[in-house]
């Protein structure tokens, strides 16, 4: 365990299901082929909180994000994952998505062919018990400016507004959001910063993995650094923005 490791958590899901955490990971282990990725991960989040999973390239960010939405890769061996009450480990991908895990991949899967608004369309349950179309329009005025344009031939920051829509397009619970100010121009990352912000004041459990570290500290309540597949650090966001050394050591900055 790192001197940096913190144990200022809230008490997890236990097997009896008493005194739950809202959304809890425990000690999950998780593969690709035979490659050990992710390494005994275990934090809690708290219902409405927002979360930075933080760390180097290859330190198991995006597989843990992954491994949470029960996608296909990486293989998820052990551990478990509960999310208000719900046992996600048990889930296929499908049925986590429809019991509200809404993933925001880093490559945005915008679907050809498609206006912006039919891909919002597409992205709802049927009948739709998550945000309506006009709602989501009242908090992304620039999809309904483009609403009737080709959604693959948006700007890179549009895109990640769609991304980002299409999953509060359901009844979602958690929201997990992998690298959305990735190749983006600084003033639309304070732009997407400024969506993310408006999510956060709504009390949407939010989980964000990125790479611009200062960015994701700034919203998040409480922050996670893995390190080579392990936590080595779970704490207030801010603790890591007044510690140096932490930053150095496991942020590069």
């Amino acid at each position: 365990m790192s001197k940096f490791a913190t144990t200022n958590r809230v008490t997890p899901v236990n097997k009896t299901g008493s005194d739950p955490a809202f959304f809890s990971v425990w000690d999950i282990h998780s593969y690709y082929g035979e490659s050990y990725i992710v390494q005994g991960v275990s934090f809690d989040i708290r219902e409405g909180e927002v979360l930075a999973l933080l760390g180097r390239n290859g330190a198991g960010k995006t597989s843990t994000l992954r491994s949470i939405a029960r996608v296909d890769s990486p293989q998820v061996t052990r551990g478990e994952i509960w999310l208000d009450h719900k046992p996600l480990h048990s889930m296929k991908s499908h049925e986590a998505a429809q019991y509200g895990v809404g993933l925001v991949p880093e490559d945005r899967r915008i679907i050809a062919g498609m206006t912006v608004e039919e891909n919002l369309i597409l992205a709802q349950i049927a009948p739709p018990i998550g945000w309506s179309i006009e709602r989501i329009y009242e908090h992304f005025p620039r999809l309904a400016e483009r609403k009737d344009q080709e959604a693959t031939t948006l700007s890179g920051g549009e895109q990640q507004m769609l991304a980002v829509a299409r999953a509060l397009a359901r009844d979602i619970k958690l929201l997990l959001l992998d690298e959305p100010y990735e190749g983006l121009a600084p003033v639309i990352v304070h732009e997407i910063e400024r969506i993310v912000d408006g999510i956060k004041k709504l009390g949407i459990t939010t989980i964000i993995v990125e790479q611009n570290a200062v960015a994701a500290l700034r919203l998040a309540d409480r922050a996670i650094i893995l390190d080579m597949g392990q936590v080595v650090f779970d704490g207030l966001a801010q603790e890591v923005l007044d510690n140096e050394e932490l930053r150095q050591q496991y942020l590069a900055i």
